[in-house]
């Protein structure tokens, strides 16, 4: 008789990112679905609140705790030299343990967001040289790429995902962009976010006030090539985006503030105060559910975080994106909105009034149109976990 397949879940999971929680939860659906005698345990940010919220065990990524705390005294930069010393005898530890290991999803392979090569990248890459060592299958499972210019960054990411047993993505650009950076992506498939795999809330039609409007914010400094003017397009997305809502609220529209991570709590304050009116609320989502409920409850959706958008997409609710990546614009092409994307780096308020208002004239036929591509999600994503299991699982666990 076999015993259990042992599986381990890797990431910045349960760090305060609404995205990537939901990603493991997709996973670890498909995994109490098709393999519900699988030990599955995790490696990740947030040890506490994945085990608390998902019952699994989990272990620390890092062993030093100010890893994603900027350094500049002596004693915490030795603090961060040595821990990625200890850090590759932990993963190899933990890597060895398991049968197979498992990437959820979130944006592992891009730098769209400020990255250094020594953070997420150098771990990824820990895991997954560990991984190819022992013979431990390594998934990189619908997950999301990017071009990256940074030397050091760009070549930790493609020997990653070199070293990787498994790779799917969650949009052709991802595909694409691994190749166009030397890997041979020839056998990798693309299939919908994870997360449009999580069930849906059972919502009829808007339950919210009459025309509520969701804006979903960001603490947004713009990309890892931005960093010389982060200030600057966080003050340009800051400005417009509350004139946008300065605007809805002139026009006697409730508006719904949400977020996607812990850090977009001071955006929210910051239009709180400038608006400042009773029309304006903020949500305390703690999940994607949380969030596709919020969104379901609402006539139109504006948001700017990847997860945000796709739990208003599979809500069935217009949407318009406030795109900081390609990923966002594929996201929304894909999902039949591709005419409603505005620049988050360049927010215009009065031209993102015009889009919004011609959003919600269409509204009847784009949500018919979200139907039909949420049920074309539903049904590539059961073909994934079929591939999934094939490429991972290949002699079925003993009942």
């Amino acid at each position: 008789m076999r015993t259990a397949v042992r599986v381990g879940v890797f990431g910045l999971l349960g760090s305060g990112n609404l995205g990537n929680d939901g990603s493991l939860e997709a996973v670890l659906g498909y995994l109490r679905a098709e393999h519900p005698k699988a030990v599955v345990d995790a490696l990740c940010g947030g040890p506490e609140v994945v085990a608390a919220r998902y019952g699994i065990p989990a272990t620390r990524l890092h062993w030093y705790r100010g890893e994603y705390r900027t350094a500049s005294r002596a004693g915490a930069i030795a603090g961060k030299g040595l821990g990625k010393l200890v850090d590759v005898v932990r993963t190899a530890a933990w890597v060895r343990r398991h049968d197979v290991v498992i990437v959820p999803g979130m944006g592992v392979l891009e730098a769209t967001l400020p990255l250094r090569p020594w953070g997420f990248p150098y771990s990824l890459f820990l895991l997954c040289a560990t991984g190819r060592l022992f013979g431990t299958r390594v998934a990189l499972v619908g997950v999301g790429a990017a071009a990256i210019r940074d030397r050091a960054t760009r070549a930790l990411v493609r020997r990653s995902a070199r070293l990787a047993a498994y790779r799917s993505y969650r949009d052709t650009q991802s595909r694409d962009a691994m190749r166009e950076m030397g890997v041979d992506t020839a056998r990798d498939e693309v299939y919908p976010d994870l997360a449009f795999a999580l069930p849906t809330p059972p919502v009829s039609a808007p339950s919210g006030p009459p025309g509520l409007v969701c804006v979903g914010v960001m603490d947004f400094h713009g990309g890892n090539d931005d960093r010389a003017r982060a200030e600057e397009i966080h003050r340009r997305y800051l400005d417009g985006t509350t004139r946008f809502v300065r605007a809805l609220v002139e026009d006697g529209r409730p508006v719904r503030l949400l977020t996607g991570d812990a850090c977009d709590t001071a955006v929210v304050s910051a239009i709180l105060d400038a608006v400042d009116s009773p029309l304006v609320t903020a949500a305390e989502a703690t999940s994607l559910a949380d969030l596709m409920k919020e969104t379901a409850a609402a006539d139109a959706v504006v948001a700017t975080r990847y997860h945000n958008l796709i739990c208003a997409l599979k809500a069935g609710t217009p949407t318009l994106a406030l795109s900081y990546a390609v990923k966002s614009d594929a996201l929304m092409e894909g999902m039949g909105l591709g005419a409603y994307c505005h620049p988050a780096r360049e927010v215009d308020a009065d031209r993102l009034l015009e889009q919004f208002r011609e959003l919600e004239k269409r509204s009847a036929e784009l949500r018919q149109t979200l139907a039909e591509r949420n049920q074309a999600a539903a049904r590539q994503l059961a073909d994934h976990f079929t591939a999934l299991t094939a490429a991972l699982f290949p002699a079925k666990e003993s009942p």
